[in-house]
This record gives structure tokens, sequence and C-alpha cells, in this order.
């Protein structure tokens, strides 16, 4: 049913209300809007002009006192968008009132959109699927690249700079992207922790959670976790109003948000928007898109932008949707919701011949009465004053003051904390998450440990001779080959938090630079352990030379190994955004490494073709780091003694007796004295014959620890190129 003190109106014509509508705005634009001070919780204090406060002046006066002195003004002109349309895709006629049709291959999603918003105000743009919603949201909040944006964005009467934007604004994505073992107001706190300046004291930051926590309604699930499918946790309307909070711990200016109700219930979605309102009247700008608000979300707006095919054909208040549509000929039926008739009935004109042109048009003569264009004719504060003011007044926290001579963009910080804080928070946060995580260690931790049990029982206590090198040449490769691939396990952790990382990024929650060093710093401990565990669980088992320094060194060089390993599969998670395809491209790449890496193949054996991609094989530098601590030192082991060089031949089945003449025979054609104890082959022969001749083990180490660190930069490329969130 309709609601009577919404969209009520005298039998009238709406032009005769024209002494009302400038009260009514110009209260409004003058900051008419007050967290302390909100006579009505669902319609907010400037709706009373027009319904009931008319008559008591005295209320105005209060009004105008109690409200804060400071306003920004969201207007955006004539925006219009277009993209290349595919021509395998069938051409629909866009409605639209210019008669010109747009140029072929060009698909129109924004056309000629005109309108503002004011502190205090919640602007909520709607229409049918494929309308033109998100894509509004995200020419407002600077998702789509400037140089395809056609139109204007002015905040305050200035053009409205990107890098200004992003210090006063806010996106909320349509999914709640949240760490998922962190509970409520442990995700708000460290939200606080990289929004808010560091010259803001511990409690001063915990004060504001705690107002938050508050303000959302979140105090009987403030040490609830966030939970995913796997673990209970907080509601689908409590995740959304978290996700909101991590956006609004730093006070926006402007707040968007994509379709911030859609998935909940409809009490669920009521209480979202209750917060938002909360938040316009606390003195924010706030713009979302929704599907088709319910009647009691209805109420709580102040303006609507109805799209359709990109075009609008409804802008102004809740209210004025009755008079709009009963003066274009088609009124609302007595009880039926009003966005749902408007919704319909655009899309029963898109499908026409003529499309929904007649509304379009019909809505241009509409906001062109004198009513609209008196309540309009209002000058906000310059841009200046008002980030000054505002200020003053606590908000734009991570600003500095702003100077007569300094234009607003630069006169804010870019980031609210330098590079080491927010390493430390991310790294802090990281490591809470992982530690309410524990199986996911455990499942890491025991496939090394079965990998290293099934290494150390088939290569048990191998020997000295000949054959023994060649299987210790096979540990050694197998060995170090299933420390790369255990890596893999890290490329979902990325892949995860790709949205996360992409949201908080956008609006400079911190560095693109932090959040890779945190990567890295968080995943030391593990690898230490890993490694620790299967050098110790294989070099003892297997029989491996070099004692105590062998050890060592054998234990560094699997560390640096899973260090390189996980930096080559943490720069493919920044590259592939799916799983199975990151598997699969890990899995083909590091097998090319294992086969060029000098174990299948001799280093002077390979076509020159190739031989790049040998140099580019990870695995070469640690397989021969570990091969010259085992065969390499001066005081090196025997592997073949007399007659042991010819096992492995047809000399090699015949008597002992016969070996030992055949032994003789070359000792006299050599001129050498050459015994059963004899010493045929060293370890450095074996390293020679491996043609490893080209860097010393510790060099190796170097090398293989530099590619960890190579992949890593490679990484934080990647994410500067692809973490930008704009449409082209």
């Amino acid at each position: 049913m309709t609601h009577p003190s919404l969209f009520h109106r005298p039998p009238s014509p709406p032009m005769e209300h024209q002494p009302h509508q400038p009260t009514s705005h110009s209260n409004s634009n003058s900051h008419s809007h007050s967290h302390s001070h909100s006579p009505s919780p669902l319609l907010g204090p400037h709706h009373h002009p027009r319904h009931g406060g008319d008559d008591d002046p005295s209320y105005l006066d209060d009004l105008v006192v109690e409200l804060p002195q400071f306003h920004f003004v969201l207007a955006f002109c004539n925006l219009s968008y277009s993209v290349w349309r595919s021509r395998r895709i069938s051409c629909h006629r866009i409605a639209a009132a210019d008669p010109e049709q747009p140029p072929a291959g060009r698909r129109v999603l924004l056309d000629s959109i005109t309108g503002e918003v004011r502190t205090g105000e919640i602007l909520a743009v709607l229409g049918a699927s494929g309308s033109g919603k998100s894509t509004f949201i995200d020419a407002l909040a600077d998702r789509i690249e400037r140089t395809s944006l056609q139109g204007s964005i002015t905040l305050n009467g200035e053009n409205l700079d990107s890098g200004l934007l992003k210090v006063i604004s806010a996106y909320v994505m349509q999914d709640d992207l949240l760490f998922p073992m962190l509970t409520v107001e442990e995700t708000l706190m460290f939200a606080a922790e990289l929004r808010l300046p560091r010259s803001f004291s511990a409690s001063r930051k915990r004060e504001r959670v705690q107002a938050l926590v508050d303000q959302l309604g979140l105090r009987s699930a403030a040490k609830t976790i966030i939970g995913d499918e796997g673990h209970r946790g907080v509601s689908g309307g409590e995740r959304r109003r978290v996700s909101i909070g991590t956006d609004i711990i730093h006070d926006p200016v402007i707040l968007f948000l994509d379709e911030p109700t859609s998935g909940l219930d409809s009490t669920s979605a009521f209480m979202v928007v209750k917060v938002l309102q909360k938040i316009a009247r606390s003195g924010s700008i706030v713009v979302m898109s929704v599907h088709q608000p319910s009647y009691r979300i209805l109420t709580l707006l102040d303006r609507l932008l109805f799209l359709c095919r990109g075009q609008t054909v409804y802008s102004g208040p809740p209210h004025d949707l009755p008079g709009f549509f009963r003066q274009f000929g088609r009124p609302i039926p007595e009880g039926e919701n009003a966005t749902e008739f408007a919704l319909d009935l655009a899309r029963e004109l898109q499908d026409t011949n003529a499309g929904a042109a007649a509304l379009v048009d019909f809505n241009r003569r509409w906001q062109t009465r004198p009513s609209a264009l008196v309540a309009a004719d209002i000058t906000p504060l310059s841009l200046r004053d008002a980030m000054r003011i505002s200020v003053s007044h606590g908000r734009l926290v991570g600003s500095v003051s702003v100077a007569d001579n300094v234009a607003p963009a630069s006169s804010l910080q870019k980031f609210a904390n330098p590079a080491w804080k927010e390493v430390l928070v991310l790294s802090k946060r990281a490591f809470m998450n992982m530690r309410r995580m524990p199986e996911i260690f455990a499942i890491r931790l025991g496939t090394v440990l079965v990998s290293a049990f099934i290494l150390g029982t088939i290569f048990w206590r191998l020997g000295e001779s000949p054959k023994d090198v060649t299987e210790r040449l096979g540990f050694f490769a197998i060995g170090i080959t299933t420390v790369f691939f255990t890596c893999a396990d890290a490329l979902p952790v990325f892949i995860q938090e790709r949205y996360i990382f992409m949201r908080e990024t956008a609006y400079n929650a911190y560095r693109r630079s932090s959040y890779v060093l945190s990567n890295a710093i968080v995943g030391i401990p593990a690898l230490i352990l890993l490694s620790v565990a299967f050098a110790a669980s294989t070099f003892f088992a297997v029989g491996l030379a070099g004692g105590g320094e062998g050890l060592i060194f054998f234990f560094l060089i699997i560390l640096a190994s899973f260090w390189a390993g996980s930096g080559f599969v943490t720069f493919l998670s920044g590259v592939l955004s799916h799983v199975v395809l990151g598997y699969t491209v890990a899995a083909a790449i590091l097998s090319y490494y294992l086969l060029f890496s000098g174990f299948f193949i001799n280093r002077n054996r390979i076509p020159h073709y190739w031989i790049w991609f040998h140099y580019l094989s990870m695995l070469k530098y640690a397989y021969e780091g570990a091969l010259q601590n085992e065969f390499g030192g001066e005081s090196s082991k025997c592997f073949s003694r007399g007659v042991q060089m010819f096992d492995g031949t047809s000399i090699g089945s015949l008597p002992m007796e016969t070996k030992v003449q055949v032994l003789g025979a070359i000792s006299k054609t050599l001129q050498m004295n050459l015994t059963s104890d004899s010493c045929i082959v060293t370890g450095p022969d074996v390293l020679q014959q491996q043609s490893i001749n080209q860097l010393n083990k510790w060099e190796c180490l170097l090398v293989t620890v530099g590619w960890g660190f190579l992949f890593r930069i490679l990484f934080y490329i990647t994410l500067l190129l692809s973490s930008r969130n704009k449409r082209r």
C-alpha cells in the first residue's frame, strides 16, 4: 500500500506548491541533516517542510541552528559512456529522445545523465537489469577512464579530481569481501588501523570502532567471526553492514554502494538502508544502486534516479513520483508500489516501437518546471571552504590544513599511514587470520612430511658406489622438484584475497608495495618450519654428506627453494584469476624447469636454441647447489674404486678374477698403478660429468634467493597493472 505521508498530494496540480519548494530545498541544501537531530526516523528532517512542517516556522529556525555548517554538492552533467559492441551480438535499438541513433559498432550504456546530490542525502539509482545502474555508479566513483567518459562531474562546482575523490570517498562492492576468521570488531579495527592516521591514538581508534559498531547496529555480533561456507558466522545483513563499516571508518564525504540490498531479505535490506540514512545524516553523500526497493526502503531515500537503457526516465524526490506519472498520463493506481509501477512502465515502453523516448522527453520537461529551477538555484560553499570546515569538524581525518593558495586535491594526504605501518598492520591481520585456520598449515606440513618420508624410505642410506651416485642425483632432482611443487598450495591465497585487495587499494587504504611486503613476511615463518621438517627428515635418512655444515647448507637450499617457489606461484596468482588454470600453468612451467635443470640432459647436450631456458630454470640453481654440497670439497668421498668402474658395463657381469685382470691390463697400458682400492671417481669428477662448474654452491644459493625476490617484484608490477578497477 502507498504510504500516505510519502505520496499524499492535494488535489491541486503540483505547480501550485512552488512557494514551498524553495524553502524546503533551501533548508535541505543549507545542511539540513544532522546525526544528532532527526525529527523523523524514516523521512529525515528535510521532508517536514513538505509534509506537516510548513505551518511551524520556528521548527525550521531550530533546524538550521543545530545542523552542521558544512556541505558538499556532487553534480553530474550530461554523463555519457559507450563501448564497442561485438558484431556477434545482435544490435538492439536503444530508445532515445534524440532521433539520432548511436554510431555503428557502439553500445551506449549512459546517455546524457544529469543531476546532483548533496550532503545528508541518499541518491538511489533504480532500473531493470541492464539499465546502466552499476555503470553510472562506476562513472561517479571514477571507475571508468575519464577519456572514455563524456560529460562533467563536479564537487561544489569544481571538477572532481581523481586523486581527491579516492581520499574523500569510499566504494562498497556488491559482494561482501571480508576475511572470514576475523570478528566484526577486529575487522573494523584493522580498517581503522589502515584508514585512520598514525596521529590517532589507539584508544581514539577503539572509540571510533565502538561508535561505528553501535551506528551499524552490530553490538550483538561484535565478537562473532565473519564466517564463510565452512565456518558459521554473522548473518547476511550483518555481513553487509560490516562491509559498509570497513569503508566508512574514516568518515568519507561520499559513499558509493553497488546493490547494497542484493541478496538480503526485506528486513535485513531495510536495516542496511537505515544505516545508510544514518551515515548520510551524519554529513555524507550516499549514492547507491538498488534493483527494486520496498515501500519502507523508499521512505528512507531522498532522491531517485530511474534509468532505462542508460537514459533518465525520472529524476527527483520519491514523493514527486505520483505527480510525475499523473502528469505523464499514467497515474499510479491506488495501493500500488510506486517504484514497481515505474519499473514496469519503463519495461513496457521500451518494448514498443517508440521505446521509452516519450518518458525521457517528459522527464526533461519536468526538470525545467519553475519549481525545480528555483529549488536548484542555490550556491554551495566553495570546495576549499567546505573541505576546511570538514577538517575542523573531524572529517577527512587524513587531511592536512587546507590553505587558500593550495588546491584541494593537493591538500590531502594520499595515504593515511607510512608504509612501515601498513606492512605491520597487514602482517598482523594475515597472521591472525592464519592462526585461526591451523588446518591449512597442518595440511601443508603433512604434505611435506609425507613426501620426505617417501623419499627417505626409497633412498634409504645410500652408499658410495657408482649406482649410488646415480640414485643420489635422482634424490636431489626429485627432492628439489617436490619442494617447488609443494609451493603450489600458496596459489589460491592471493586469488581468494584478490577482490579484497582491489577494494582496499582502490581508495588508498594502503600501498600495493605494502601488501607485497607483508605477503612475503607472513609466509617466511611457515617456509622455515617446512624447510626444517623436510631437511631433517631426509638428510639423515638418505645419508647425505657434509656433516653439520652440510646439513645447514642443505636446509638453506631447501628454504631458498621454498622461497623461490612460493614467489613464483604468488606471481602466477597475480596474473591468473582462476585457481584451476593457475595450477595447470604452474605444473606445466615447473615441469619445463625440471626438464632443463640439467638432470635429464646435460647442459652441454641442450640445443643452443633452448639453452636460454636452462638458465631461466629456478630448479637448475637449487639442484646444482645441492649437488655441490654433496659432491664438492677437497676431502670429498670416493664414489668408484678399482673394479667398480666396470659396474653397469658388459665387463661388470664377468667374474671378479677377470675384472682384476682387465684392471691390471689397463694399468700397464696407462702406466698407472690401479688396484681394487684405487679411487677412480671422486665427488668433483661427478660434478664435472654433470657439467656443474659455473657457480659454487653459495652462488647457487644466492641466485635461488634472488629468484624469489624477482618474482615478488614481478608480482608487484602485476598488481600495479591489473588492479586499477577502471573500465575503458
